[in-house]
C-alpha cells in the first residue's frame, strides 16, 4: 500500500491530487461493483488505489460519501444540455440516452445493481440519487413547458412523472431482465413515454360532471 503523499490540501484541478483522486474513485467503483454497498470497504479501496487508508477517511469520512463522490464523478459527464426547447422528441431521446450512458459507463450496471441492493440505507447515496433525477427533471421542464405552450402536450403535464416513465423501463430492463441497452432502446423508451404524455396520461384529468 502506497504512502499518503497525495496532498489533499491542494485543490488545483491537476497534479498529484487529481491523479490520486481519480485512482481512489476508480478503486471505489471497482470495489462497489464486486462487493456491493453493504460489503464495501474503504480499507480495500485504499489498497486498490495504492494510498493510505487515512487519506480516504480524512477526505470523505464515510463510505457513503466516498461512493456518492465517485458516482457523481462518472455520472456528471453523461449530463447534456438541451438548448432547443422546440425539439420535444429529440430532447426526450437525449434524456433517455443519458440514462443508458449512466449505466453503461465506468460505473456500469454492476454498480447500479449494488446501489439498489444496499445503497438505499445511506443518506449520502439517497441524496445523490435525488440530485441526479432533480437535475434531469429541471433540465427537461423548460422543454415540457414549451411543448405545453404550443399545444404539443396537454396542460398540466407532470415533468417528473414523464421522466420516470422514460427511465423506469430502462432501469427495469437493465436491472431485472439483465438486458444490454442501446441507444435504440433509449429512443423507444422516450417515444413510448411521449406517446402516453400526448394522450394526457401524465396530466390532471378533469373531474367527472
Amino acid at each position: 500500500m502506497g504512502a499518503d503523499t497525495a496532498g489533499w490540501g491542494d485543490v488545483r484541478p491537476g497534479g498529484r491530487t487529481a491523479r490520486t483522486r481519480a485512482a481512489v474513485f476508480a478503486a471505489a467503483l471497482q470495489e462497489l461493483a464486486e462487493q456491493g454497498f453493504d460489503r464495501f470497504s474503504a480499507e480495500a479501496v485504499a489498497d486498490r488505489a495504492g494510498v493510505h487508508k487515512t487519506t480516504v477517511y480524512r477526505r470523505w469520512g464515510t463510505k457513503g460519501n466516498l461512493v456518492a463522490a465517485a458516482l457523481e464523478d462518472v455520472l456528471d459527464p453523461t449530463f447534456r444540455l438541451l438548448p432547443d426547447t422546440a425539439d420535444l422528441d429529440g430532447s426526450m431521446r437525449a434524456v433517455a440516452r443519458d440514462f443508458v450512458a449512466a449505466m453503461a459507463g465506468r460505473a456500469g450496471i454492476a454498480t447500479v445493481r449494488a446501489l439498489v441492493s444496499g445503497g438505499h440505507a445511506s443518506a449520502e447515496i439517497r441524496a445523490l440519487v435525488d440530485r441526479f433525477f432533480a437535475a434531469r427533471i429541471a433540465r427537461i421542464d423548460p422543454v415540457v413547458q414549451a411543448a405545453v405552450g404550443r399545444g404539443d402536450l396537454p396542460p398540466g403535464t407532470d415533468t417528473a412523472l414523464l421522466a420516470k416513465h422514460v427511465a423506469g423501463p430502462l432501469y427495469y430492463r437493465a436491472l431485472v431482465m439483465a438486458d444490454t441497452l442501446t441507444e435504440a432502446d433509449a429512443d423507444l423508451a422516450a417515444a413510448s413515454a411521449l406517446a402516453g404524455a400526448r394522450l394526457g396520461l401524465f396530466a390532471p384529468r378533469p373531474e367527472p360532471a
